[in-house]
This record gives structure tokens, sequence and C-alpha cells, in this order.
């Protein structure tokens, strides 16, 4: 089904156009709070070392970069100090042993994923040793998804043949835009030779699944040289692509500031720049996969949203979730026991929490009934643009009606009006167009967000 981009006026784009989560988690991050102390996070693991039987997933956060691209909103640290690296390792060694010795014999990993910061910023004996203190701790499930972020700047043949050796088979490269004039706009120059000659051998090597990640909305981006980008990432056909729209944050990320708002695509350029890549890429034999993936028809990913059965967690979509899920390293995330733990992002106050021999949570939040239950709708919504109703009632023992009478309500006079919704007593699905407002869409069952309103902003524009 395809967003009829067209067909969306100015009107509707300012009605929509506001500011609301991406939905990476519900309830969002900016719910965590510091009453969810280490020792809470301990119990969580103790609970999780029960359930032996099951697999887990892990992220593992390399936070390093040797410069910064203005545009980024991730957690990185820039340095090209000598041993900062190795130091960083060495503490992330002390967190997965303490963690890994309370999960006891909770070992089998279904999903690994290395995320940043550059990963790739590692030379090949740190990669290797990074590797050794989950290997020499977790087995991996047969067809585990193995994955990691790399730059083509500064990634190496020796490095992607290493990590072919080690068992990665899904890498993810940043791209962003090849247009020049962009790429000086945000300070990432990257030619598309370099990403060429990356994928090209990854695809030597064998790796079974290579991404590409896309920006649009940023500095200077125009329909013709947006169009062209696209047009060159189809020549060299990755498996899977991510484009995202800008999250123009600087209010929290204070090196955004280096963009300056009247640089950047008005919001119907914007909506323009998504068009171009939805009709390039579905029309090139690519499924749209959630809100800004798009996955060849013949992928796993593809094959789940048609299904329904698409998941999302903190790395990503994907078709190998676990209930619980770990985090490693700065900044890092997991999901253990119903409650979402959060390690501090300090590099300072990593290390002092590993001297105490504690683990380095700085926050987190338990999720109550009610939030399982409106994270499965948003959940849903967000990976198949569809909920099952009777599904979720039978789920969580509710009248769904009755439960979301209120949001229900929402939903109707707001983007169900617009004809983003189809709703019956057994579905709610949503429409073409309503794919571009999915974000609004899962607003609706939201019980936070009326909290924050009239706050200073936390989340990026949802179009």
């Amino acid at each position: 089904m395809n967003p009829p981009i067209g067909s969306v006026t100015a009107d509707l784009l300012a009605k929509y156009d506001r500011a609301g989560p991406r939905y990476t988690s519900y309830p969002t991050a900016v719910e965590f709070h510091e009453g969810f102390t280490p020792e809470r996070y301990l119990e969580k693991v103790d609970q999780a070392a029960s359930r032996p039987e099951e697999p887990l997933s892990v992220y593992v956060h390399l936070p390093f970069c040797r410069e910064r691209c203005s545009f980024c909103g991730c957690n990185v640290i820039i340095t090209q100090k000598p041993g900062v690296a190795a130091d960083y390792i060495a503490d992330l060694e002390r967190e997965v042993a303490l963690v890994a010795k309370r999960l006891g014999q909770r070992t089998r990993l279904v999903q690994y994923h290395w995320g940043g910061g550059t990963p790739t910023y590692l030379s090949l004996e740190e990669i290797e040793r990074v590797w050794r203190a989950f290997a020499d701790r977790f087995t991996f499930e047969p067809g585990a998804e193995i994955a990691i972020e790399v730059d083509p700047r500064v990634t190496t043949h020796r490095q992607a043949e290493l990590l072919r050796r080690l068992g990665f088979n899904r890498i993810s490269m940043g791209v962003q835009d090849f247009d020049s004039d962009v790429q000086e706009a945000v300070n990432r120059y990257q030619t598309f030779n370099q990403t060429k000659d990356l994928h090209e051998h990854l695809r030597g090597l064998g790796i079974e699944s290579i991404n590409f990640d896309f920006i649009y909305g940023l500095p200077q981006q125009t329909p013709e040289s947006f169009r062209k980008t696209i047009q060159l990432a189809l020549e060299l056909r990755p498996d899977r692509v991510a484009v995202y729209s800008y999250a123009f944050v600087p209010w929290i990320k204070a090196h955004q500031k280096a963009i300056r708002l009247e640089d950047l695509p008005a919001r119907e350029v914007k909506l323009e720049l998504f068009g171009i890549a939805h009709e390039l890429f579905t029309g090139a034999g690519y499924q749209q996969i959630g809100m800004d993936h798009f996955a060849l028809e013949t992928d796993s990913l593809a094959r789940a949203a048609r299904e329904h059965t698409l998941y999302r967690n903190f790395m990503g979509y994907t078709t190998h979730p676990a209930r619980d899920f770990v985090g490693f390293g700065v900044s890092a995330i997991g999901d253990l026991g119903g409650a979402f733990a959060q390690n501090t992002k300090k590099l300072n106050r990593y290390k002092d929490a590993l001297d105490r021999g504690r683990p380095p949570i700085e926050r987190g939040f338990e999720r109550s009934r009610d939030d399982e239950i409106r994270r499965d709708v948003i959940q849903s919504l967000m990976c198949n643009f569809y909920v099952d109703i009777r599904a979720i009632e039978r789920a969580h023992g509710i009248e769904f009606a009755t439960y979301f009478r209120e949001s229900l309500l929402e939903l109707d006079q707001g983007p169900g009006s617009n004809g983003f919704v189809i709703r019956t007593p057994d579905a709610i699905e949503i429409t073409g167009t309503g794919r571009l407002f999915v974000r609004n869409i899962c607003m609706a069952f939201d019980a936070y967000l009326k909290r924050h309103e009239g706050e200073k902003p936390v989340f990026s524009r949802t179009v």
C-alpha cells in the first residue's frame, strides 16, 4: 500500500507536524527516572536468570567517533586520544562479567548488536577483545541476528574480514546523503565510491544482509539531490534501507546548533523527500517496513510485516524478539522483567560504578499493567500498521472498546477523521496516507503525553 504523498495538503501537514515520540519504547525514555536504582536492576537481572530456557537480546554501545557529524543525535564521544577505547573496553569487560555472573545459565543469544558511535573506530585487536568478552560467556542460537553499525569512511577491508570471521551476519552502513553540499552542511564527507567499495567487499565475503541508513530533512537537501542519492543507492541494492526523518533537537543536542533552522527544508519539501524515497524504493521491489524502513520483498523483515509478526526494540525492527534485552556500555538501555534500565552516559561515572562493583545504571522505569497493554498496541501500530483487537483482548483480559474509550475517541476525532485509519470491531488498520502519520496515530494511545503539555519540547517533529 503506497502512501499517496500528493494527497497530503499543506493544512494536513500543519495540523499533524508536531512534536511527538518515535516510540522506540513505550513508555518513552522521557519517563525514565533515577528512582530506578542499580539494586532494583540487579533484582530484575536475577528474575531474568530464573528463566534459563529463554533466549536473550544484547546491545553493546561503543561510543567513539573521530569527529562529530553536526546532525548526529546519538550518544557519542569524540576523541583521537590513544588508549581511551582500550580503557573503555576494560570497563565494559567488567560490566559483562558482573551481569553475566548474575544471569547464571541464561546465556543464549538470539539477537546481538554493536552500535555507536562508530564500532569500527576500534582496532582489529580491540574488536576481537570486545567479541571475546561476550563469546566467552554467551552462546548464539542457530540463526541468531548478529549485527553491527559501520562507517564506510573508516571501516577497512581487514576489519570487514574480521567481522565476517567472528560471525557478524548483518551490517548497517551509515550514508545519510551522497550529495556533497549536504555533506558539507552536516560535516560528514563520504563519497559514493567509499560506500560502494565497502558494500562490494562485504558482498564478496558473503554477508547475508546489508542495510543503508539515510536521513531526509537535512540542510541543503533538495528533491533533485535526494532523488540522485536514492538512485545511487539502488545501483548497489542493499537488502534493507532506513530513511529517517531528521530529528532536529538543538535544545537536547547542543552541537546541532551549528545547523541553522532556516537551512532546513520546509515541511512540504521534507515530505516530498520521503515521497521520493518511497517511490523509488517501492518501485524497485522494496516493501515499506514500519514508519521509516524498506526491505526487499523477499527479506525476512518484509515477510514478517506481511504476516503482522514484526517486532521493534532499541536495536530496530527485528524478527528475533526476546522477552529480555540487556544493554551494555555507556547510555545503553535494557529491558528486563518489565522494566527499562539505562546506563549512565558519562565515562567517569560508568567507570566509578564498576570500580565499586555496581552496575552503572543511572535511571529506568518499571512498567505497569496499563503500560504493557498500551505498549502492545503502539508496538503493533509502529511495526505492522495494524492492531488485532481480539488478540489484545485475549492477551490482557480486557474489552478493547471499553478500555480504550478515550483513546478511540481521540483517534476518531483526529487522525481517523482524515482517513488515516480503518476501524472495525476486530482491527485497526492504518491506511496508505496514514502511514506518514503513524506517530500521530500512536499518540492517541499514549497515556503520558498530556502530562507534558505546556512544557519545553522534548521530541522531534512527527513529519
